[in-house]
C-alpha cells in the first residue's frame, strides 16, 4: 500500500463471511496502520464488566458516578490484561498516540484517573487488548475480503449502542451489511 493509503482513523468492519469467533460481526477502529503492521480497538464486543471495576483493580479514587458506569470493551486478543483508552483529543497524557486532530489512543495510569476523577477526555472508550496486525497482513485479509474499511464517525465511536455499531458503520457507506454474501469463487 502507498502512504496515503494507510487506514489509520478508519473502521474496518468485519464481512459476514468472517466467521473467526474473535472478530465475527466486528468493528474495528484503527489507531495506526503503517508498513509494519496495524493495531486496531474492537469498538462492539463488551467485556462483560463496568469502569468502577477497573478503577477498584487500580486503586483509584472515583468522584465520577458516570465514569465508574461506562462499560468496558474487549479491544482485541492481543494484551488483553492492558487497558486502552479512545478518546476525544485533549489533555498531556504520559502515553498517547495522536490518531488523528480530534481521537487520541491513550495507554497510561494518569488519562484513566483522570476520568475517575471527572476531569478526564469529554468522549472515552475503554478497552482491555488490542488487535493488532503484521507487516502486510491486514492488507491481505482486505483482499481476501474479510474487511470492508469505512470511514471513521465519531457517533458510532461514541454514541451509537454497542449492538448496532456493526450495522451503522457499514450503512455510512451506504451499504446494508445483511445483504453481503461469499463471493462464491474467484476467477
Amino acid at each position: 500500500m502507498s502512504e496515503f493509503s494507510y487506514l489509520n482513523n478508519q473502521f474496518i468492519i468485519a464481512m459476514p463471511s468472517l466467521m473467526e469467533p474473535t472478530f465475527h460481526h466486528t468493528v474495528t477502529f484503527l489507531c495506526q496502520h503503517t508498513k509494519e503492521g496495524a493495531l486496531g480497538i474492537v469498538i462492539n464486543r463488551s467485556a462483560d464488566m463496568k469502569l468502577g471495576e477497573i478503577f477498584k483493580q487500580m486503586e483509584i479514587t472515583v468522584k465520577s458516578p458516570t465514569a465508574a458506569q461506562a462499560p468496558v470493551f474487549s479491544g482485541g486478543p492481543v494484551q488483553q490484561d492492558r487497558g486502552f483508552v479512545v478518546h476525544t483529543a485533549c489533555g498531556d497524557w504520559d502515553m498517547t498516540l495522536p490518531v488523528s486532530e480530534v481521537i487520541s489512543l491513550t495507554t497510561s495510569r494518569d488519562v484513566i484517573e483522570a476520568i475517575a476523577a471527572g476531569e478526564g477526555p469529554a468522549q472515552y472508550l475503554v478497552a482491555l487488548g488490542y488487535a493488532g496486525w503484521g507487516e502486510g497482513q491486514l492488507e491481505q485479509e482486505i483482499l481476501s475480503n474479510s474487511w470492508l474499511n469505512t470511514p471513521y464517525a465519531k457517533q458510532i465511536l461514541f454514541d451509537t449502542p454497542v449492538n448496532q455499531r456493526w450495522n451503522a458503520a457499514a450503512s455510512q457507506i451506504g451499504i446494508n451489511i445483511n445483504q453481503l454474501t461469499t463471493p462464491a469463487g474467484h476467477g
